[in-house]
Order: structure tokens, then sequence, then C-alpha cells
């Protein structure tokens, strides 16, 4: 097996973890925000050791960063804290399989965007897989009592939709500020943009938490054994996604990911006791046709 897919398949695996422990933490009382923050917490120290031991083992000078880095990285860093908010609330009032399937509307969403604010051409083969990732989202957005009668402008869907959305201004955020260090070493990019965004993102959720929301600021670092496991994945799903990055194009990896879907439908099933409706397995078959499409087309 190729590294890429190695890499892209731990990914996926360690981040579907990181989604259910944080689904268990949005379960057992954790507000939103707190269960947003025990994400990112844990990650500038080891990252930044991390990056420490590159610099001394390959005896290379930090890079330097452009004016730019900073504008990206926080834009970037402020959409993922809300598309996680989005997300968490989302598992709250859905079953864990369907909010998945609600948030890959980020990639419909990324190239529909791109169409209408910049101008680009999409092809006649993305609108057809627009299409289908439409009517999978049409799906999923019922209520769970609804059938297929049910209005599909609900709560759920509006959270499902606006993490779609803030993930995809993530990723240019993310993309613009890597691309603003001036190395040639894919993984130092990376992890700078990571320790510098994951300790804005502590800075400023520690200081919303401890205004609006001080016992879940607590109970983040009271129940340290779980959210420590919600930082110690989404620090390896990282790392993963980013290795099989600097070693296959973005689009294959985004296509090999979606088997996150699939990881998803069996943690709601095995380890949640959750089960699918007839509409809602439908749904996610399409949102995943949908995005694999747009992303092999994008090649």
């Amino acid at each position: 097996m190729p590294l890429w897919i190695f890499a892209t398949l731990f990914a996926a695996s360690t981040q579907a973890i990181r989604f259910y422990l944080q689904k268990r933490l949005a379960v057992s009382g954790l507000s939103p925000t707190a269960a947003t923050f025990a994400r990112f917490v844990y990650a500038p120290v080891p990252i930044a050791f991390g990056l420490g031991l590159w610099a001394v083992s390959s005896d290379q000078p930090v890079p330097s960063v452009d004016a730019s880095f900073i504008p990206f990285a926080v834009v970037g860093g402020i959409a993922q804290i809300l598309a996680t908010i989005c997300l968490v609330a989302l598992f709250a009032r859905r079953n864990f399989a369907v909010g998945m399937a609600l948030s890959k509307t980020a990639v419909l969403l990324t190239v529909l965007t791109g169409f209408l604010l910049l101008g680009e051409t999409v092809t006649l083969s993305a609108l057809v897989a627009m299409a289908v990732g439409f009517a999978g989202v049409l799906m999923l957005s019922m209520p769970d009592n609804g059938g297929w009668r049910g209005n599909p402008f609900n709560v759920a869907s509006l959270l499902g939709l606006g993490a779609g959305a803030f993930f995809s201004i993530s990723a240019v955020g993310y993309r613009g500020a890597s691309l603003a260090i001036a190395t040639d070493v894919a993984l130092a990019r990376a992890a700078m943009t990571l320790c510098f965004v994951t300790l804005f993102q502590t800075a400023l959720l520690a200081a919303w938490l401890a205004w609006r929301d001080r016992d879940g600021l607590i109970a983040v670092f009271m129940r340290w054994r779980a959210t420590a496991l919600v930082g110690l994945t989404s620090m390896l799903g990282s790392l993963g996604w980013f290795t099989a990055y600097t070693l296959q194009t973005a689009a294959y990896v985004n296509a090999v990911g979606q088997v996150e879907l699939i990881l998803s439908m069996l943690i709601s099933l095995t380890l949640l006791g959750e089960r699918q409706t007839r509409r809602e397995v439908m749904g996610i078959i399409l949102v995943s046709v949908s995005v694999a499409g747009l992303v092999l087309t994008s090649v």
C-alpha cells in the first residue's frame, strides 16, 4: 500500500474517532464551545516541541513568514472554531453518521463559492456532482420523524450547512497561511501553521469560556482523561492529512478520505447504537458520491 493511502486512511480513521469522542462530550452535558476547546487546548505544546526537534535535527533556521500569514491563519482558525461548534451542536440533535455527512457539504460549498465569488469555471460533471450532493443534503436535512414530508430547513440542517461553510473557509485560510511561510518543507509549513493556529484558538476559546461558560472551562480540565483523547486524536489526524497532502494530489487524498463516512456509519451503529433510516442511508450515499465526484473531476 502506498504511504499516502496509508496516511489518508489513518487520518480519516483518527478524525472519525475524534468526532465520536466529541459527540460523547456533547451528549454528556459539555457545551459545544467547551467540547471544541478540548480539541485545541492540548495541541500547541507537543507541536511546538516537534518543531523544535525538527529545527535542531535538520540544522535549519526557523522559516520566515510574510505579512499575510497572520490574517489567513486567524480567519482559518476562527472559521474552524465555528465549524466545530456547529458540528458538535448538530451531534446533539441528529445521529453521528448524519452529522458527519452534513459536514461534508464543505466540498460542495467550496466549489459553489469559487464559482459565484471568483468566477472559477465549473465543468458539467462538477454540476452533476453538485446536484447529486444537493439531493443528498435535502434527504439528510429532513427531521427524524418527518419521513419524506418533513421541512428540510430546520436547525439541524442549518447547523450542518454552517459546519460545511465554515470548514471550507477554514481550508482556504490554512492554505493561504501555509503558503506565506518561506520554506519548501511541506511538513514544516503545516506544523508552523498548526502550532500558531491552535495556540490562537486555545487563547480565544479560553477567554470566551472564562467569560461565558466558566463551568465548561473547568470541566474540560476536570475531565482530562476524555478531553485529552479528543486533543490527541485531533493532532494525529491533522498530521496524517498533512503527510498525505505532501505525497499525493489533494483531490486523490480527499477522495480516499471519504472512507470517513463509512467509518462514521460503523461507529454510529456499533458504538452509539444508532440506526439510520433508509432515507438517511440514501442521503449519505448521495453526498459521498457527490464529494468523491467533485474531488476527482478537479484533478
